[in-house]
């Protein structure tokens, strides 16, 4: 019987990703799951904040569940690391992609320095303990949207040592070199190694 680990995000591209790369091995339920109707607080100044914020608030509300929260941000060098911890509300509280997209590009229309980075936080909790794990990739922002595939900035950041954006990728493909695929594989290595399911 696989451990069942709840999913502390609304968002269901990030939790497509997740069952991709670890269903094999956790049972992953989601907030949907819960009845969770409203939306999950995020109100801290990095993105370790708000992903141990996600984690808290869903093993506060829930009987102390476990859980696995997921925070991520675009930093752009040229942009002293914005939009950041803003990422999905950087042109606004609606989160729209496409209006984020459109806003970084404007900002950086005429610079040179193209450079960036995703990040992603997960927070896990488990038994009243919290374990972080971080995942990171650097690359480049395009001056174009590219791709139809993947969410938020995926259409124009292309990854260090490839020629396509994020949105050009297959899920597959994405996971295999993605920042939130490289936090994941902290998470498997660590919950396996140290067997904190052991018994469940």
């Amino acid at each position: 019987m696989k451990p069942i680990i709840y999913l502390a995000t609304q968002n269901r591209h990030k939790i497509d990703e997740i069952k991709d790369l670890l269903g094999d091995l956790f049972d992953f339920r989601t907030v949907f799951d819960l009845g969770l109707a409203v939306e999950i607080p995020e109100t801290g100044k990095t993105l370790t904040e708000n992903s141990r914020q996600k984690a808290q608030y869903i093993a506060q509300n829930f009987g102390g569940i476990t859980c696995l929260a997921d925070d991520s941000g675009l930093e752009v060098e040229a942009l002293r690391g914005a939009p950041g911890v803003y990422s999905a509300r950087y042109a606004g509280e609606h989160k729209s992609d496409s209006a984020n997209m459109a806003k970084l590009l404007e900002v950086l229309s005429g610079s040179d320095n193209r450079q960036a980075r995703f990040v992603t936080i997960l927070t896990l909790h488990h038994q009243g303990k919290f374990y972080v794990f971080e995942g990171e990739i650097q690359g480049h922002i395009e001056a174009e949207q590219r791709g139809s595939n993947g969410f938020g900035y995926d259409p124009i950041f292309v990854p260090e040592g490839l020629t396509k954006t994020f949105a050009e990728l297959s899920l597959a493909e994405k996971n295999q070199i993605a920042h939130r695929a490289r936090a994941l594989q902290k998470f498997k290595k660590f919950v396996l190694d140290d067997q904190i399911f052991e018994g469940h």
